[in-house]
């Protein structure tokens, strides 16, 4: 799915996750508050606290109330199984197809790093 049409949230869900992966937001760090996220990223406080709230249905934050949201021990390795799942079923068969199209062969890719 094209970046464009993805609604805010998601994408907001996928930076997110992308700093819990890369260790941004750490196991047991709290999280933006949701004004202060909303803020930094431009975003309705509303768009920010649906993407929060995607998270803590999943179990990868939980609340402590009045105190804010905290990374959960093992939020990262869950985050990135589910990143590589969804890589290797949505993402790669198109970039396959791509490539195929392209006359790209894999190796030619792996010559370039």
């Amino acid at each position: 799915m094209p970046q464009q049409s993805r609604p805010v949230y998601l994408k907001l869900r996928d930076q997110i996750a992308a700093a819990i992966i890369g260790g941004e937001y750490a196991e047991g760090q709290m999280l933006p508050s949701v004004r202060a996220y909303a803020a930094q990223q431009g975003a309705n406080p509303l768009t920010v606290a649906k993407a929060y709230q995607q998270f803590q249905s999943d179990g990868l934050v939980e609340v402590q109330r009045g105190v804010g949201m905290y990374v959960v021990p093992g939020a990262a390795d869950r985050l990135r199984a589910r990143e590589r799942t969804q890589f290797i079923e949505r993402e790669w068969p198109e970039i396959r197809a791509r490539m195929e199209q392209l006359g790209i062969e894999p190796a030619e890719l792996l010559e370039r790093r």
